[in-house]
């Protein structure tokens, strides 16, 4: 390092933890301030004390302007927390022309909200955003403005739910219809279900969706407090996309507590027969900070605090039905199987027209040839 900032700023994610406070150690050593904020920090923000001369809990759209001008003044505090007055209205445009959009897959990834309405035990996030208002939006006029400075034709909303306030996703769609955009984006499984929300969006341009199924089994859904899949019918949430012409990401878990040595076939068959084009797999993982965490250090099931491992790739928790080796093997499996050439070919069979047929395999296709590159 051979730059002189007067201020470093570092967001810390729980893989990146070490990285971050090694980082952070080599600039104080050089007399450099160093503020540090994110979902780790705010996780455990006594942790990540030891290696800022600031920290930030929870989102700072108020904290760090407030920081800002206690900076310049020389009295800046050690520890800033967002609990109440949480809103976007006065965030400034985001400064594009700073990125260089050669270097990203989605250049065109927008966030028009904050949060999320739903409190599952595994959420990362949900811990981040606790203590003050925990989901907010930006006003659809910004949104709009944003999305309109945007070049080219396709859009990634990286919002963790962008059907979750019902008025503001209404009126966002209804600006964008006519815009021309491809997009995709993130929903729970009954907002897909209520009403006509989504058929707006498909107006819109959505045509790729992120859906947190998680598991099939009840028991693991209402341990985990994700009621808003409890009771819903997992196919007609599949029927109703897939009849818009809108391709599902689907979302599972595995070594949740009802897992057996099954759950990994049932899973993935599950998925090819309904036509799902990409599945992402995850290793049941309780971040410091959630319920789960919680439930499961109390219950002496935590094997490492090895922040490296917590990505959803490594096992590092007892799992109640499953050994470590077990699950390990079946997520594995589950990665090779569902993207196995005949797999992809019978999935993009359950469309009726050859046209999302077609558009089946050649996505699904695509995620393929990323997994050589170590994307999960």
């Amino acid at each position: 390092m051979d730059d002189s900032p007067d201020l470093v700023v570092i967001q810390v994610y729980i893989t990146s933890a070490r990285r971050a406070d090694a980082i952070a150690d080599a600039y104080r050593r050089r007399g450099v301030f160093v503020a540090l904020g994110g979902l780790h920090v705010t996780s455990l923000p006594d942790e990540a004390a030891a290696y800022g001369d600031a920290i930030f809990l929870g989102p700072g759209e108020q904290t760090f302007p407030r920081f800002l001008a206690e900076f310049r003044t020389g009295r800046p505090a050690r520890r800033y927390e967002s609990t109440s007055g949480r809103n976007l209205d006065r965030v400034p445009p985001i400064r594009r022309d700073l990125i260089d959009r050669r270097a990203y897959l989605v250049p065109n990834s927008i966030v028009v909200t904050r949060g999320c309405p739903q409190h599952c035990d595994f959420c990362y996030k949900d811990a981040f955003f606790a203590g003050g208002r925990g989901f907010y939006t930006q006003r659809v006029d910004d949104a709009l403005a944003e999305i309109a400075r945007l070049p080219g034709r396709h859009l990634y909303f990286l919002d963790d739910h962008l059907l979750g306030d019902r008025r503001f996703a209404s009126a966002l769609f209804d600006g964008m219809r006519g815009m021309g955009r491809l997009v995709q984006g993130a929903a729970t499984v009954d907002s897909i279900l209520r009403d006509e929300l989504i058929e707006k969006a498909a107006a819109a341009g959505l045509r790729s969706l992120f859906v947190g199924f998680e598991t099939l089994a009840p028991g693991n859904l209402a341990r985990a407090n994700k009621r808003q899949n409890l009771g819903r019918d997992y196919a007609a949430v599949t029927n109703r996309l897939h009849d818009l012409g809108i391709m599902i990401n689907g979302s599972f878990v595995f070594g949740m507590d009802d897992d057996e040595g099954d759950v990994f076939r049932r899973t993935v068959d599950w998925a090819i027969e309904r036509g799902i084009t990409t599945a992402t797999f995850h290793i049941q993982t309780p971040y410091p900070g959630t319920a789960l965490y919680s439930r499961l250090h109390a219950e002496g099931r935590i094997v490492t605090r090895d922040w490296d491992l917590y990505d959803t790739r490594h096992v590092v928790f007892r799992p109640a039905r499953l050994g470590p080796e077990a699950l390990k093997a079946g997520y594995d499996w589950a990665y090779r199987e569902f993207y196995r050439w005949t797999s992809i070919a019978r999935a993009s069979l359950a469309h009726e027209s050859i046209k999302h047929q077609a558009k089946h395999f050649f996505y699904a296709t695509g995620w393929k040839k990323f997994e050589r590159c170590g994307i999960w």
